[in-house]
């Protein structure tokens, strides 16, 4: 079993839904700015944590997402709830909506295709400190 163990550091961008635009008669999709600019972001950390092949085989994915907490939070017993992981954020963004950034800025660089995923589990804690924590294990042979 290989592992790769990789930190986003920052906050992290869930993926906004995506914009169109008339070409001709051709209507276009692209990403709204800040989710190809945090995309951009993820491809340059992967690109310094890269394996020295591309992954081909199955791959489980672990995600923890760190969030600011919200002002209101920020004193008393809130703050211990925070510390020992008790409070956890169940607001917006969703977590799907904030892995959806990072699976697509780690393909073709990290992995071959978000299909090779076949276990994912994400989750959200708050932190002081904004970051995605990700953990990759694959073997190159079939589960």
């Amino acid at each position: 079993m290989n592992v790769l163990k990789i930190e986003i550091p920052g906050v992290i961008q869930p993926q906004e839904r995506p914009r169109f635009s008339r070409r001709g008669k051709n209507v276009v999709t692209h990403d709204a700015p800040k989710s190809k600019d945090f995309k951009d972001f993820v491809k340059l950390v992967a690109w310094q944590n890269k394996p020295s092949e591309l992954i081909t085989g199955p791959i489980k994915l672990q995600a923890d997402i760190y969030i600011m907490p919200p002002k209101k939070y920020h004193t008393g017993p809130k703050r211990a709830l925070i510390a020992s992981g008790e409070l956890r954020p169940t607001t917006k963004p969703d977590a799907d909506n904030l892995i959806k950034g990072i699976k697509d800025g780690m393909s073709k660089i990290i992995w071959h295709d978000d299909a090779q995923i076949v276990e994912m589990n994400v989750r959200k804690f708050y932190s002081e400190r904004p970051r995605a924590e990700v953990t990759i294990e694959w073997s190159e042979s079939k589960w």
